[in-house]
């Protein structure tokens, strides 16, 4: 038994899994004969179930596939259709070319399943009576439910794809940077002179943003500085401010009517100082007369020695 007979029956056994009854093998001997029966809704056996009008399939066709020698992996399964309800013609040929564009979609792979569900996709969205009607007004209304439904099957298509594209856009990013890093960088002298420029380039930059820092630093210890002077000398005034035409909210007529005053302030307090000195004057005076007091005692003393001597004489 050739591997590709083992594959084709591992696929036969679990198409009879999954489909159960409605899967059927035709031919036990290669080249394999299998029918598939798809239906819209699968009622089972339960005859309550096929009697309810919300269960009613109107639409059901049989897949017909032979495989040949070399499928899955050279060949691709030959199918056919077989109409049992409620489809046309060219339903017929609708759903062989989709079953035919799935199987060339899986090439090398088992793909009988995703054609069958394929096929029933669109069976369960045109389940519908009088798809098989060759009138006029029925082909225009299928035409038109067929573009609605061409329309809704392409936008889901563009989101699928745009997603499928994020993450393999993703992927390939993510795969390039571990190819990077497992590879590394081989060095040329291109590659070392490119690097060299833009190391000399970075470092460049850095010091002058050192040096710019420096610069700013100094700047604002010099700022420091000259506030503090400024502080110190909050309560001076310079020559420029005490000649100015406002000096404290004070005119120059005004600083001339203080300094008046001050003048008259001063000439008040040498008046007192000259009382001062009349008062000091008048005790001396006083010192004064005590000294004739004593010049007259003085006097008084000499008279009498005189006139002892005049007597002792005589």
């Amino acid at each position: 038994m050739s591997d590709h007979c083992e594959e084709q029956q591992m696929e036969a056994e679990a198409l009879t899994a999954i489909f159960d009854t409605a899967f059927t093998i035709v031919k036990e001997e290669q080249p394999f004969e299998w029918i598939v029966k798809l239906v819209p809704i699968d009622t089972g056996d339960d005859d309550d179930e096929k009697d309810d009008p919300e269960n009613q399939n109107h639409v059901m066709i049989n897949l017909k596939i032979t495989l040949p020698s070399q499928y899955p992996e050279l060949d691709l399964p030959v199918l056919d259709i077989e109409i049992l309800k409620g489809l046309s013609l060219e339903n017929k040929e609708e759903l062989l070319q989709m079953a035919q564009d799935e199987a060339q979609n899986n090439e090398g792979m088992p793909s009988i399943y995703s054609i069958c569900e394929v096929l029933r996709e669109w069976l369960c969205d045109n389940n519908v009576k009088g798809l098989d009607d060759a009138s006029m007004h029925a082909q225009m209304m299928r035409k038109q439910k067929e573009k609605e439904r061409s329309k809704q099957r392409a936008a889901q298509e563009f989101e699928s794809q745009k997603k499928e594209e994020d993450v393999s856009q993703a992927e390939l990013e993510e795969m390039e940077v571990r190819k990077r890093r497992a590879e590394g960088t081989p060095c040329t002298a291109d590659n070392f002179r490119a690097w060299k420029l833009q190391f000399d380039a970075e470092m460049m930059e850095r010091q002058q943003q050192q040096k710019l820092q420096e610069e700013q630093t100094i700047t604002k210890k010099q700022e420091k500085l000259l506030a503090k002077k400024q502080v110190d000398k909050s309560g001076r005034l310079t020559g420029y401010a005490q000649f100015s035409d406002k000096v404290m909210g004070l005119s120059i007529e005004e600083m001339e009517q203080a300094a008046e005053h001050a003048q008259v302030d001063e000439d008040e307090y040498d008046d007192e100082e000259d009382v001062d000195n009349l008062e000091d004057l008048d005790e001396d005076l006083f010192d004064v007369d005590d000294d004739l007091d004593d010049l007259d005692s003085s006097d008084e003393d000499d008279l009498e020695d005189d006139e002892e001597e005049e007597e002792i004489d005589i």
